[in-house]
């Protein structure tokens, strides 16, 4: 296992008033920056709640570290608050504005960062033509992941790293199934517990280094819009455990192949719309 540290001799701190930002802004961070911070959006109260499901789960290393561990699959566990965030309906509404659609969650996976973890190397999310790490659901054209924090991101406990606009750039170093141990221009985040980040799963990211005495918890859950199927099919979540989930959750468990777009769509076909608010150039400035 390798425990060679993934920090940069330099690096830069986001100083953003992220409770400052309208919707709009949010959207044009999101977009151009490729990531965004909504501050305080799980509310305090359920906050322990989670923390209590989420040390319950059994949890495995991953193949560089012992103290990076995972549990996937958290929404088919005994976890009625973790659960309930998949639908917590103020994210709900920020990403139905921002993808314009009908939602399908793709993953609920629990990331636990231990002291001593050295922090992940920086890579992408997305995988055009599936990967071994992600399997074919990394294909889909258009992913978000939100990044649940339930403990403080602070310098020394795993914080958020990000290169940003990463995703927009076509030169090779871009290449996805890359991976970079630390990157001169990285961007630390840093956050309170009960607060979530949302990146475009194209941009460059990572966690720094646990140098503190303290896990660091986070519930990570990914969303596509239904027009952005993967370009193969990819297995079906189980019916028999989507069945078993609460009502006003079980919704975002559709066909993961789920995808409403027309393959034969013509040059130039009848009733064309002259109206598409969702790629306005003023669309920021709402």
């Amino acid at each position: 296992m390798s425990n060679q540290i993934a920090i940069a001799p330099t690096y830069k701190l986001d100083t953003t008033d992220w409770t400052r930002l309208t919707t709009a802004q949010r959207i044009k961070h999101l977009e151009i920056e490729g990531y965004m911070v909504m501050p305080d959006v799980i509310p305090a109260d359920l906050i322990p709640k989670i923390r209590a499901e989420l040390d319950r789960l059994p949890t495995k290393a991953v193949d560089y570290s012992e103290n990076q561990r995972g549990c996937l699959d958290v929404q088919f566990t005994d976890s009625p608050n973790c659960i309930d965030l998949i639908a917590l309906p103020a994210m709900m509404e920020f990403l139905g504005q921002l993808f314009g659609d009908e939602l399908i969650c793709t993953s609920c996976l629990f990331a636990l960062s231990r002291p001593g973890h050295p922090g992940i190397a920086v890579h992408t999310d997305s995988q055009p033509y599936g990967s071994t790490i992600f399997g074919m659901q990394a294909s889909s054209p258009r992913l978000a992941r939100v990044l649940y924090y339930l403990d403080d991101l602070t310098p020394a406990k795993s914080p958020f790293k990000v290169i940003p606009h990463s995703h927009l750039s076509l030169h090779s170093d871009n290449n996805p199934y890359k991976r970079i141990l630390w990157h001169p221009e990285e961007v630390m985040v840093t956050c309170k517990a009960g607060s979530a980040a949302i990146i475009n799963q194209a941009v460059w990211h990572a966690n720094f280094p646990n140098t503190s005495t303290e896990d660091r918890r986070m519930l990570a859950i990914a969303y596509r819009p239904s027009w952005a199927s993967p370009i193969a099919a990819v297995q079906e979540w189980p019916a028999e455990k989507v069945a078993k989930l609460p009502a006003h959750v079980r919704p975002l468990f559709k066909s993961l192949n789920t995808r409403n777009f027309d393959f034969n769509v013509k040059n130039r076909p009848d009733n064309m719309a002259t109206t598409a608010p969702g790629i306005n150039p003023s669309r920021w400035n709402v």
